[in-house]
């Protein structure tokens, strides 16, 4: 930057955090601002088109430094230098450059496929790195036209989850131009709005779209983090799928079909892993802020991933908060699931009313936004399923393993069955939870597809390069009889009979189901459970195969599904007017029917109109049904001979309805014991 004017700087403002255009004086230029308590010295840099770098020393002002600095525009990339002391937690180091926080866009991604690489991105590191580091650019208003786009706010009692991957769905579409295939433009495309619209979901859940790095270890053996949630700056859209004007024109697309989009996101931990990881963000900012740390200064691990943000620090939760809200007002996001949550509510230990939950509930832009939790980490006290604040709906984790023990392990007893189905009212139904609280799901992105669910007893991740002892050992999964796919029509025709059990079972029960991406498809990963990094065919959607029956089936259920709740099913909890269980013998069920191990099979009467039986069974079971006339409604393997009988073929669920103009009988209860 020679020859160049010296900079005109004012002390500026503390607030607004990061960097944002405004006037001072007489003066249009950038303001900074940044926080860190402990730091002695803190450093803005700012960068020319060929790399000159100029610095500014920040003032202070309680925790946070800030600086104004005039004739500055949109398109400035910028960074920071923190000194202070290395003790007590403090890990600092002014030769590295370090990314604001809040950047809602940067310029380059900071490499490590070898040692040398690492150490120029690591705190020990005396070398200065700021020709190879991220640099935050400065964001101008948006000038994007909405054209009056509004949220959905779609009712949790109408909303069905799909969870997919932005490059992973349309990456192999061949109905997607392929320079758009992959991308938020890919998803955007009509082919991928008439699909999901055919599908009739009402709701994407994107795994994380904010920009990512994919980890040391995954670098050296020239793998990708597929998944995403390695995030290195939370609020900018992953470059790699497209532009920000890209990301909302798929929002304005998908609001126009009626489909709401939800993000996961990534605020437990960060990309700088542990103690041996880069530094990059936090860590040099203020580590002893950022992160839990032990008495010895160590990153406490909460999260498996080698580090665990504090948010139990006011200033960490307000740049959660002010994130969130960021998505929304910029890019109309209509929901969040929070990976790993319970992290986010520890004061150490997981508390239910922790600030940021406080916070969350109160916040005006943020209230009519989903919200849903992964109620779990690793950390001492972990699980908490069924402990959040009303406010939050969670992965319901008993649902899927409770379901998959019933229909692929044959070691479920019937009570778990209706429980789950039921909405899992005996976890959620406290505190003025509504019966929406359980997000209800199968499958997810970690973890089998339903094809490999019933096609492999064993996991397969030898392509994740860690010899197979990485992912869940414990997954509730049957083969059927042979590992893997096979060209034996009876163990095909199993494996489907269990995939639309199993499905039925996720579409129809109360709560809030969610979908993965592809299993309407059959879409396999070859037995691997744990695909983080497989960034190629095996996660991508391949659109040259599809089973038909199965995608017919999916569509059908959800249509009953939004049947069943135009008649009210769903609004809320059932109860024993509204919902009665039966046993196969046309019986009320009683306590020990509930806890009969041996018995497969029951029948569930819904407001005197709707009737689903299920049946577990390796044969066919013949069920008395209730007075009335009954009349199939959905499935297949039906046998009804006479008004009061019918038989089921085995692992089977079907729909029936009774005929209107049938007179109500008087049943007896069957509650749930």
């Amino acid at each position: 930057m020679k020859h160049q004017a010296p900079l005109l700087c004012h002390e500026g403002r503390a607030y607004p955090l990061g960097s944002s255009l405004t006037r001072m004086g007489n003066h249009d230029g950038v303001n900074f601002a940044l926080m860190s308590r402990h730091a002695t010295a803190v450093t803005l840099c700012l960068f020319d088109a060929e790399g000159g770098e100029r610095r500014v020393s920040a003032h202070k002002d309680g925790d946070i430094w800030h600086i104004f600095v005039a004739g500055l525009t949109a398109g400035q990339r910028y960074g920071w230098r923190v000194d202070g002391e290395n003790h007590s937690g403090g890990c600092y180091n002014p030769q590295k450059l370090l990314l604001d926080p809040y950047a809602k866009a940067i310029d380059g991604l900071p490499q490590y496929r070898d040692a040398d690489e690492l150490a120029l991105h690591h705190h020990s590191d005396p070398r200065d790195n700021a020709a190879f580091a991220a640099k935050s650019v400065v964001v101008g208003a948006s000038n994007f036209d909405w054209e009056n786009d509004a949220p959905l706010r779609t009712p949790w009692k109408n909303t069905i989850i799909l969870e997919t991957h932005v490059k992973g769905f349309s990456r192999q579409n061949p109905a997607i131009p392929r320079d758009i295939a992959g991308t938020f433009a890919g998803m955007a495309h009509p082919a991928s709005i008439e699909y999901l619209k055919n599908l009739g979901i009402t709701a994407v859940e994107l795994l994380p779209i904010s920009q990512h790095l994919d980890e040391v270890h995954l670098q050296r053996r020239s793998l990708r983090n597929y998944w995403g949630y390695n995030v290195f700056a939370h609020n900018v859209p992953d470059a790699r799928y497209g532009s920000p004007d890209d990301l909302k024109h798929l929002v304005k697309t998908l609001h126009r079909a009626g489909i709401e989009i939800i993000l996961d996101v990534v605020y437990n931990h960060s990309a700088e892993q542990d103690i041996h990881g880069p530094f990059l963000c936090q860590r040099g900012i203020d580590n002893r802020h950022y992160y839990w740390l032990d008495e010895n200064g160590d990153y406490i691990n909460h999260t498996g991933c080698g580090n665990t943000l504090n948010l139990a620090h006011p200033e960490i939760m307000q740049w959660v908060l002010d994130s969130l809200r960021y998505w929304v007002s910029e890019y109309h996001i209509d929901g969040f699931r929070f990976d790993l949550a319970s992290s986010l509510g520890r004061t150490p230990d997981f508390n239910a009313r922790a600030g940021f939950f406080t916070a969350i509930q109160q916040d005006p832009l943020l209230a009519g936004v989903k919200m849903i939790a992964e109620p779990w980490d690793i950390g001492p006290g972990g699980y908490n399923l069924g402990q959040y604040p009303a406010r939050f709906s969670e992965w319901n984790g008993r649902f899927r393993d409770d379901m998959r023990g019933f229909w692929l392990w044959e070691n479920g007893w019937l009570g778990a069955l209706a429980q789950r189905f039921s909405g899992s009212d005996d976890i959620y139904r406290h505190d003025w939870r509504g019966a929406a609280s359980s997000i209800n799901f199968i499958t997810a992105h970690d973890g089998f597809t339903l094809r490999d669910l019933v096609s492999y007893s064993y996991k397969h991740n030898e392509a994740n390069g860690e010899d197979n002892r990485d992912g869940e050992n414990h997954n509730y999964s049957y083969n059927h009889g042979t590992e893997g796919e096979t060209d034996n029509p009876a163990i095909n025709t199993e494996r489907q009979r269990s995939s639309k059990a199993l499905l039925a079972c996720l579409l129809l029960a109360q709560g809030v189901p969610m979908l993965l991406s592809g299993d309407e498809r059959g879409h396999s990963q070859h037995g691997n459970n744990n695909s983080y990094c497989q960034d190629n065919p095996t996660t991508w959607l391949d659109w040259q195969k599809a089973d038909p029956e199965l995608g017919s089936h999916i569509r059908a259920l959800i249509a009953l599904r939004k049947q069943l709740a135009a008649d009210g099913v769903y609004d809320d909890w059932w109860h024993h007017e509204s919902a009665r269980w039966y046993n196969a013998n046309g019986e009320a069920m009683r306590d020990a029917d509930w806890h009969d191990e041996a018995s497969k099979a029951l029948a569930l009467e819904l407001q005197d109109k709707y009737l689903i039986l299920f049946n577990a069974n390796r044969d066919e079971k013949t069920f008395v049904l209730p007075a009335g006339d009954w009349q199939p409604l959905h499935g297949d393997g039906l046998k009804q001979e006479n008004p009061r009988e019918a038989a089921l073929a085995h692992m089977s669920v079907c729909v029936l309805k009774k005929d209107e103009t049938t007179q109500n009988q008087n049943p007896t209860t069957g509650a749930i014991q």
